[in-house]
């Protein structure tokens, strides 16, 4: 897939002020400061589209994109970012959670994990959710050039073997780094064989 047009359309504090049209969603969520902002910027081939940070958890509303005026790319707050009030991530995990259950333009998520990373609870926990729950969702490992390159694949085997202990088949995944491009071409592909079975 080439992306020719990527533009912010809106910031929402609910699922209820999102777009009112029909065309397919992809939310991109992990947990804070896994590089989702760079990854969005890279996707898009557009650097400030998603606004990045040095300060983690920036992202507090659902932010779609809209590509090539066909579908959506969102941009959902990260989850488990230990400096916010109880109440404040409280509230976002039900925004999340809320978006992710009833939006029925929704059709896949992108759960990022840092791939420097053994398997963190939280990341488990919500991947097991989006199994629970039967929506369809793919893992992006970032910031692969972090490591040496033959370490990236390694790395990223084990830690999705460590999902086998409950998951029969597991869900597809990506590896990428944004100051690469790395796995740019396989996730944009990946959606496009999706769009094109809608």
């Amino acid at each position: 897939m080439e992306i020719k047009k990527s533009e912010f359309v809106i910031s929402a504090p609910r699922v209820s002020m999102c777009p009112k049209d029909t065309k397919p969603e992809y939310a991109f969520i992990g947990r804070s400061n896994v590089g989702k902002s760079s990854l969005i910027n890279m996707l898009c081939n557009h650097k400030g589209l998603a606004k990045t940070s040095s300060t983690p958890g920036k992202t507090l509303l659902i932010n779609h994109f809209i590509i090539n005026n066909e579908w959506y790319l969102v941009d959902l707050p990260g989850y488990g970012y230990a400096k916010r009030s109880k109440s404040v991530q409280e509230k976002l995990d039900l925004m999340i959670r809320s978006y992710i259950l009833q939006r029925e333009q929704l059709v896949n998520v992108f759960v990022l994990v840092d791939i420097r990373h053994e398997a963190m609870k939280m990341d488990r926990e919500f991947i097991d959710w989006l199994g629970i729950s039967g929506i369809p969702f793919a893992i992006i490992f970032t910031k692969a050039d972090k490591v040496a390159i033959t370490k990236a694949s390694l790395y990223a085997e084990k830690w999705m073997e460590t999902l086998k202990d409950t998951w029969e088949t597991l869900p597809p995944y990506f590896i990428s780094s944004s100051e690469k491009k790395t796995g740019r071409k396989e996730v944009l592909d990946y959606i496009e064989d999706i769009n094109k079975t809608l």
